[in-house]
């Protein structure tokens, strides 16, 4: 392989001659050997975007010149067409503060920019200028998070939604038995239990929303402590509306720059909403997993897609697979809450620490649930079915009827019609004209389960 020379503060590394990195990402590789999970790209995209406005300001504001500014522009402009992801191959266990993945971002920008050029970028004096890792990777971590819920996850609740509406409507008629506990309760129209679902994730894409406000606020001027030592004040504030105009994202600047680079409780409480979908999500899926349980012995009431086979030794049984996929993913998200919430409160100082952590943590969470969700929609809620003839059943059945008499014989005589009929094996019909509590006729008059959704 050939090599040629970089050379960073420390003095000279070996770097392959194909690759756009430098020394700093070098060392990086070589010392941080931990895991397979690298910086998400949606952070290193956020990264080139700051450095991309950041040139364009700092050319503006007359602190670079027009040569380097096109240079890193350029280069910016192919990196976010996707042509060298390959060059960004750091680990999330790496130092606390991204700064290796900053540095990555850089030497790449500067190095892919002098061959555009034919100048003579520097990674740290001209794309870094103005910056620092402390400022620029919080501030890619939110414009990242904050786009990656805009643009993957809100899309996939959206075609959930559109299902469940679909089903709700569909099944707006059909009066089936309600449960709580586990046990038979009063009924209420399938379309009502779906609308359920529907509202869950309406409401939790709405606490998601909400949380943004704060995810907007972005470090950047803070530079290495909060002061904004070496940076222009009028160029921060023009590389912040320039990522917000090209994002078409309202980020600004966060009004207390110590708070923004110590403090991660905007990643917190965005997962916490983000949390928050997951366990709906869960219910949900556990709903119609046990909803189409059987198919004979079981709940039955609805059924789903046959999608593949479940069992290598038993001949034509099919599982829940999907909702199985979606539970464990919803799992996982809970497991990264509890992660960002610990790293988050280890901010020493005036920086945290746990920062490649936490992003990667809320990516993988985001990236999971939309995933999931489109999975899931496409592949079974979109192909539910009801199960009328079990429906039926069930309802006609179902002890919690007796409810309805409520009002005519009182609860404790209700109650004993209730008792009598499960002992006896009988009907509540049965049960009520045998105690004489009400005629035949009165019963059919007073139980109807059409009336009582």
């Amino acid at each position: 392989m050939e090599y040629r020379i970089e050379h960073d503060s420390l003095g000279e590394v070996k770097v392959a001659a194909d690759k756009l990195w430098g020394a700093q990402t070098q060392r990086s590789l070589e010392n941080f050997k931990i895991g397979i999970e690298k910086i998400p790209m949606e952070v290193i995209y956020a990264l080139v975007e700051i450095k991309r406005a950041a040139a364009e300001s700092n050319h503006e504001v007359g602190l670079l010149d027009e040569t380097v500014a096109k240079g890193i522009l350029l280069a910016a402009d192919e990196v976010l067409e996707g042509k060298w992801d390959d060059q960004f191959p750091l680990s999330v266990w790496q130092t606390g503060s991204g700064t290796q993945s900053n540095m990555n971002v850089n030497e790449v920008l500067a190095n892919r920019g002098n061959q555009l050029v034919d100048g003579c970028i520097h990674p740290n004096d001209h794309v870094n200028k103005g910056q620092s890792s402390n400022d620029t990777f919080p501030a890619a971590m939110h414009i990242a998070g904050v786009l990656y819920i805009k643009n993957k996850l809100y899309p996939a609740i959206e075609q959930l939604i559109g299902t469940l509406t679909r089903l709700e409507q569909e099944n707006a008629a059909i009066v089936k038995l309600g449960r709580t506990h586990l046990q038979d309760a009063t009924p209420l129209t399938l379309g009502q239990e779906i609308s359920a679902w529907r509202v869950m994730l309406e409401e939790t894409m709405s606490m998601i929303e909400d949380s943004l406000k704060y995810m907007r606020q972005v470090a950047l001027g803070g530079t290495a402590v909060g002061t904004g030592l070496n940076a222009d004040p009028i160029f921060i504030q023009k590389t912040i509306e320039k990522v917000a105009e090209r994002t078409g994202e309202a980020f600004v600047g966060a009004e207390n720059k110590f708070h923004a680079l110590t403090s991660k409780d905007a990643f917190v409480h965005t997962h916490g909403a983000v949390k928050a979908l997951a366990a709906n999500f869960y219910k949900i899926a556990n709903d119609v997993r046990w909803l189409a349980s059987g198919p004979r012995s079981g709940i039955g009431e609805i059924s789903i897609p046959m999608n593949e086979p479940g069992s290598s030794i038993m001949p034509g049984k099919v599982n829940p697979t999907q909702s199985e996929a979606v539970t464990m993913a919803c799992i996982q998200v809970m497991g990264n809450d509890s992660a960002i919430g610990f790293a988050a409160s280890q901010g020493s100082f005036q920086l945290n620490t746990y920062m490649p952590l936490i992003v990667n943590s809320f990516m993988q969470s985001v990236r999971l649930l939309a995933d999931a969700l489109i999975s899931f929609d496409e592949n079974c809620a979109s192909g539910i079915k009801a199960e009328q003839d079990k429906i039926n059943h069930n309802l006609t059945n179902s002890l919690m009827l007796v409810t309805a008499l409520n009002p005519y014989i009182g609860y404790e005589k209700a109650a004993k019609i209730a008792q009598k009929a499960f002992v006896d094996g009988t009907s509540l019909k049965e049960a009520a004209v045998a105690m004489g509590h009400v005629t035949a006729e009165e019963f059919d008059q007073y139980v109807d389960p059409m009336k009582m959704v």
